[in-house]
């Protein structure tokens, strides 16, 4: 059984390379920074292994790992301990975290080959791989939100990465910004539990555990119905900022301006999965309230066909991937929305793996066209075999094409929508069937338009290049094309080995159900023929599009050129949220009312007190007359009063 010390070390290994790396290498050995990226694959190896260790101990001994609390703050009432908490949720996360880190810190060595912020670049991943991680074993709420909010800030300092560029600089401030709205009702989740800290303790429990908010829902009368949908609501908006979720979805694509291994990163392991993980980690809460079930599947149906919309006519292959993204975790939240506990987080270990690949395979095109813009793609296929290879696996998985890794869990989450007796249940199977259509094709689009064809030109044609990209037809480096092969196999066999639906030699049946203590779904044909009929048209219409040409995209554009712009323009809520909100609701109404409060009342007040005081005093100035006379008759009315006073009281 893996021991605490083994448990905290998953999390001290990155924060060591990030220490050595930020404090010691980059300032004193600048010279030697290309260490960097090797000592942080290392440290991040470890973790990894050590992760592995911590599943294989979790499913042997069938329960959690539980450790000692360690006091950190008393303050009245309130304890506040530090303890880590391994249970088959976070053991299937640190998998997760470390397994797609450690690729993309492989692949990082080669993608950031050069750049002058080469040992900052890793500095900040170690930093960002410790905080994910530091999340994930968080057995308290206070130590889960100290991570929360420094997972936030490594995001801030990686999608601003290259800060001389304004459109990163801005594209950080968005995010950062964003996120803190939902982390707000976090917030708010936070501190009401530490105000009802003397309901919790006539029970014997403490607000700020995990485990002890699971086992106060139990207890009859601790916690209302009311009170946990609010609890629940406010845990949830903190978890549709960090994943991106309408109506807070508007960071993500943005996020795209950093470096494309933190793209991956972000997407795929960390940031946005965190929101999901937040919601599963407080299921038995969400359970207790039916309000609370139905907002989390509304919100998650929607965003999946919605985000899946844009990502019909998005030219940046990794905007693409962005809104890919965004629409693959409404189907988890969809999934947690209508009770499917573990299809939602058997999808997040899948999808963690297609989708990994697919980000460092758009960085692969990039390294060689200089450009991230598909309309100057093209003609791939032949230079980049391995890269096209590995990128066709992740796009047919992340379709949902048997047998590959996406088919297995997405189906999973359709089938447990299907059989929903609500209507809740049955509006957002129906939203998730029509996502599964535009997610075919807009991920064959981006294949054919990138390999398929003839090149143009890549970055010497594209006038919105930046300046990095040079044109160099060529597959990548090895130290880029193994991580994707490695993903491309996880993608092929990760699906059915996880969930098999029959025992296939060491890999019991539905190992992965049982070993989250949730009821195995059992294989259905009707539910994976419908989302293949969904599928393969879409794919087949993106052929049609942009192989054939039978249909030209021009033209069909030019057909629903409302629609186009719409979604060319992501439904215009950048402009609603940066004119209609910020410059006119916040600058134009509450700011002015808040400079007009500032300037009338706060400093009106301070200047009536400066006015009664230069006032008063000039009153007593001229009381000081030095006056004998007129002393004696002061303090001659003085006693005469104090004399009245004594009387009137006898």
């Amino acid at each position: 059984m893996i021991t605490e010390v083994g448990v905290w070390l998953i999390f001290l290994l990155p924060m060591g390379s990030f220490v050595l790396t930020g404090l010691v290498i980059r300032p004193l050995m600048n010279r030697y920074s290309s260490v960097a990226g090797h000592l942080t694959a290392l440290a991040i190896a470890g973790s990894f292994g050590l992760s592995l260790w911590a599943l294989i101990s979790v499913a042997n001994d069938s329960e959690a790992v539980t450790f000692s609390p360690h006091s950190w703050l008393e303050v009245g009432r309130v304890v506040v301990n530090v303890t880590a908490l391994v249970d088959p949720l976070t053991a299937i996360m640190l998998v997760v975290v470390t397994g797609v880190s450690l690729m993309v810190q492989i692949y990082s060595i080669g993608y950031m080959r050069g750049d002058p912020g080469y040992a900052r670049y890793f500095a900040y991943m170690s930093l960002f791989t410790a905080s994910m991680v530091g999340l994930v074993i968080s057995g308290n709420v206070v130590q889960l939100y100290v991570f929360w909010e420094l997972v936030g800030l490594c995001s801030y300092l990686l999608i601003g990465f290259w800060y001389h560029k304004p459109a990163a600089a801005a594209a950080a401030k968005k995010a950062f910004i964003i996120t803190r709205i939902g982390d707000f009702g976090l917030l708010l989740a936070i501190l009401y539990l530490l105000f009802n800290v003397d309901a919790f303790a006539s029970q014997g429990l403490n607000p700020l555990e995990i485990s002890d908010i699971h086992k106060a829902v139990a207890i009859p009368g601790l916690l209302a119905t009311s009170v946990v949908t609010w609890l629940a609501v406010g845990i949830f908006t903190g978890a549709v900022g960090k994943s991106g979720q309408f109506p807070l979805h508007t960071w993500l694509p943005d996020a795209m301006e950093g470096p494309t291994p933190v793209s991956a990163l972000i997407h795929a392991a960390t940031m946005v999965t965190a929101g999901v993980f937040l919601v599963a980690r407080f299921f038995p809460l969400f359970q207790q309230s039916e309000v609370a079930m139905n907002l989390v599947a509304i919100v998650g149906g929607f965003t999946a066909i919605f985000a899946a919309s844009m990502g019909l006519v998005m030219n940046d292959i990794k905007r693409v991937l962005a809104y890919s993204t965004v629409s693959q975790l409404g189907y988890m939240m969809l999934a947690l929305g209508v009770g499917a506990y573990g299809p939602a987080i058997f999808h997040l270990f899948t999808h963690a793996f297609f989708k990994a690949l697919l980000f460092l395979g758009a960085g692969s095109v990039s390294h060689a066209s200089g450009t991230f813009d598909m309309r100057f793609m093209g003609g791939l296929r032949a230079s980049m075999p391995w890269t096209y290879g590995t990128f066709l696996v992740g796009s047919l998985s992340l379709a949902g094409i048997f047998p590959l890794a996406g088919f297995w869990s997405k189906d999973e989450i359709l089938a447990s929508a299907s059989v929903s007796s609500s209507a809740v249940g049955q509006l957002v199977f129906w939203l998730a069937v029509i996502a599964v259509f535009m997610t075919a094709f807009y991920m064959f689009r981006a294949l054919f338009m990138t390999f398929e064809g003839r090149f143009k030109g890549g970055a010497e044609a594209d006038p919105a290049a930046d300046g990095r990209g040079q044109v160099h037809l060529a597959e990548s480096p090895a130290v880029m094309t193994l991580p994707l092969v490695a993903l491309g196999i996880a993608s092929v066999v990760i699906g059915f080995l996880s969930n098999a639906i029959m025992d296939v030699g060491l890999v019991p049946e539905h190992w992965l159900s049982h070993f989250l203590d949730v009821e195995a779904n059992s294989f259905s044909l009707a539910i994976a023929g419908v989302s293949t009929v969904a599928a393969v048209p879409g794919i087949a219409l993106a052929y049609v599009m942009y192989v054939s040409k039978l249909l030209p995209p021009a033209r069909i554009s030019k057909r629903m050129r409302l629609a186009h712009v719409l979604l060319s323009r992501k439904y215009y809520f950048d402009e609603i949220y940066e004119t209609a909100l910020t410059k006119r609701v916040f600058y134009g109404v509450a700011a002015q009312a808040l400079d007009w409060a500032d300037k009338a009342i706060v400093d009106g007040s301070v200047r009536a007190i400066g006015y009664f005081g230069r006032n008063v005093g000039r009153a007593m100035a001229h009381a000081q007359s030095g006056q004998l006379q007129g002393y004696g008759i002061v303090i001659g009315i003085g006693v005469i009063a104090i004399f009245a006073v004594m009387l009137f009281l006898r």
